[in-house]
């Protein structure tokens, strides 16, 4: 009893087996009639007959693929009136979604040029007339043995393309994510070299220059301390938003430096274009008008801002753009705060 009940299969689990439709061609209604009787009392109870290449076309939805019939498998006649087999075939064997589909020829022909012409047009199969039943049935099994084969390799090969995109799609869901700053939702310190080094690289190559903006929120402490930290995280949240709104191209980057320290990589950007939005970036953030009353700037909070432009060449590195515009930050801060200075060789000596 045990035996039987663990051989006992789940009837919810069993995989309902789909009928083979089978497709005959052929202009003698007395071909088609004689083969249909053959195939259902084999047990191939779904067979189709049409009478011309034409209608053949029709349940082939060749013309309009909306209405197509499943085949599983097509017999087809050669001689026929209007489009004889060999030129059908080939119409057959040209259209994408019918190309899998097994073919077997039914000719009294069998010389070698005939069979190679069938062949050639996509067949891959024939019976000779007058039919044999063993042999009808015999290469019907064997076709759709090898139909269903190519079908479950071709589900299984869907199967596994639906897993790569799923793991292309996590993948690259998991480099954004490790590419992103946790509380501002802008681009982290990790992607910001990353990206300064691809776009330093490119701006050699091409010799172009690209510019960088160093941002600090001004007497950031301060809010944190008399504010709270929750407050803090907040403020951190709208200016990156902020600055993420105020670039004009989506080939330039704002990312989170650090603490109270934001970038903006700005590509194949001279230093005029660079200081006027590095001058747009610090009003947006005075015009977001959050309350600092423990500024020694303001009432609402600032930012400072240092640009710094370079052509790059081949003896320099990206990190001499970073020091720059770090020079000109600093400078900023120290006239005051809540402006803009573009680095110069003259802003080293303090």
């Amino acid at each position: 009893m045990q035996g039987k009940v663990r051989n006992m299969q789940n009837p919810s689990k069993i995989k309902k087996v789909m009928p083979l439709r089978i497709l005959v061609v052929d202009d003698s209604p007395f071909i088609c009639r004689f083969i249909k009787d053959i195939l259902e009392k084999a047990g191939y109870k779904d067979v189709l007959c049409a009478f011309s290449a034409f209608e053949a076309f029709e349940y082939l939805g060749i013309e309009n693929s909306e209405i197509k019939a499943k085949i599983d498998l097509i017999l087809m006649d050669v001689v026929m009136p209007g489009m004889d087999g060999i030129e059908a075939c080939t119409k057959i064997k040209s259209t994408e979604h019918l190309k899998d589909i097994p073919l077997i020829m039914i000719t009294a022909m069998t010389e070698d040029e005939f069979l190679e012409a069938a062949f050639n047009a996509g067949a891959m199969d024939y019976i000779t007339k007058p039919l044999s039943k063993v042999v009808l049935l015999t290469r019907i099994r064997s076709a759709l043995t090898l139909k269903q084969e190519m079908d479950r390799r071709k589900a299984r090969e869907e199967e596994l393309l639906g897993v790569t995109r799923l793991l292309e799609k996590a993948n690259a869901k998991l480099q954004e994510q490790t590419s992103l700053d946790g509380l501002t939702g802008i681009a982290n310190r990790r992607r910001f070299e990353e990206f300064i080094e691809m776009e330093w690289k490119r701006a050699r190559r091409n010799t172009k220059p690209i510019s960088l903006i160093m941002i600090d929120i001004d007497v950031f402490k301060a809010y944190n301390d008399n504010y709270g930290h929750l407050a803090g995280d907040d403020c951190l949240k709208q200016v990156a938003q902020a600055l993420q709104r105020g670039l004009k191209r989506p080939g330039d980057l704002a990312a989170r430096y650090g603490g109270e320290e934001f970038t903006v990589v700005l590509p194949e950007t001279a230093s005029d274009g660079a200081a006027a939005l590095a001058e747009e970036l610090r009003s947006l953030i005075e015009g977001l008008n959050i309350p600092h009353a423990y500024s020694s700037v303001k009432d609402v909070v600032t930012i400072s801002l240092g640009v710094a432009t370079i052509v790059p060449e081949d003896a320099m590195s990206c990190k001499t753009l970073i020091e720059r515009a770090d020079k000109a930050l600093y400078h900023a801060k120290q006239r005051g705060r809540n402006q803009v200075r573009v680095y110069s060789p003259a802003l080293t000596e303090y």
